[in-house]
């Protein structure tokens, strides 16, 4: 008997990340034999996939995914956050070289493309602008490129979307620095698109000629993640 088909086309649709978490990827501490175990058990379609993590918040109605083992750690005597590529001035920012900059601060609901939402987070952190100001970026620059320390998480945004009043790489959240599930010491926020949009434990920024498909997009997600019109959604 031939195996359902399912309608949706992309390579790593919500459904699977849906069925996936739902399998029992509810705890941080679910580990890489487990994931072979669920490999073997669920074929090579899914087998492809990176390891999921998914923890749970008791109060804020979080979901904190991971697609690699362990999360990154943070010494903010030893951090560094790389500005780079299509720039007049590469920059080499400390912890707080970061936090000196000019500060923003909002307040913005945050949306998971799988369905979840968390209302009214409180941001702090940079104004993408004012991050790329010192390195003045060449004429023809036109996006910007997210490198996270979570290997081989990265993404992009055009220089547009960076620039959007709303968007910021965050230190804060909620009135405290930003916890190691949320991408301590710096994650980019841009409360207009999906989450996966989002990237955490920012390391490294660089400025390109053009936008590029990140982890997600790669996997079938949307590269423009609007909030309610991307991702066949609206």
């Amino acid at each position: 008997m031939p195996e359902p088909v399912d309608p949706d086309p992309r390579p790593y649709g919500r459904r699977t990340f849906l069925g996936v978490v739902a399998l029992g990827l509810t705890s941080l501490a679910w580990g890489g034999p487990a994931w072979n175990r669920l490999s073997s058990l669920v074929g090579p379609a899914t087998a492809a996939l990176p390891f999921l993590g998914s923890l749970p918040s008791l109060t804020g109605g979080w979901r904190i995914y991971t697609v690699s083992w362990p999360m990154p750690t943070f010494d903010p005597d030893t951090w560094r956050l790389e500005i780079g590529g299509l720039v007049e001035r590469k920059l080499e920012l400390t912890y707080d070289d970061l936090r000196a900059l000019p500060r923003a601060e909002q307040t913005s609901d945050f949306h998971c493309v799988t369905g979840w939402t968390v209302e009214n987070v409180r941001w702090a952190g940079v104004r993408f602008q004012d991050l790329l100001e010192a390195a003045h970026p060449l004429p023809e620059a036109k996006a910007v490129e997210f490198i996270s320390a979570e290997f081989p998480y990265v993404d992009t945004l055009t220089l547009e979307q960076a620039f959007l009043p709303d968007s910021m790489l965050a230190y804060e959240m909620d009135g405290a620095p930003l916890s190691r599930p949320h991408g301590a010491p710096a994650r980019a926020v841009i409360p207009r698109m999906y989450g996966y949009k989002g990237v955490k434990w920012v390391k490294k920024i660089v400025v390109t000629e053009e936008a590029f498909d990140g982890f997600w997009e790669k996997r079938g997600y949307d590269r423009d993640a609007w909030v309610g019109h991307s991702n066949d959604y609206g």
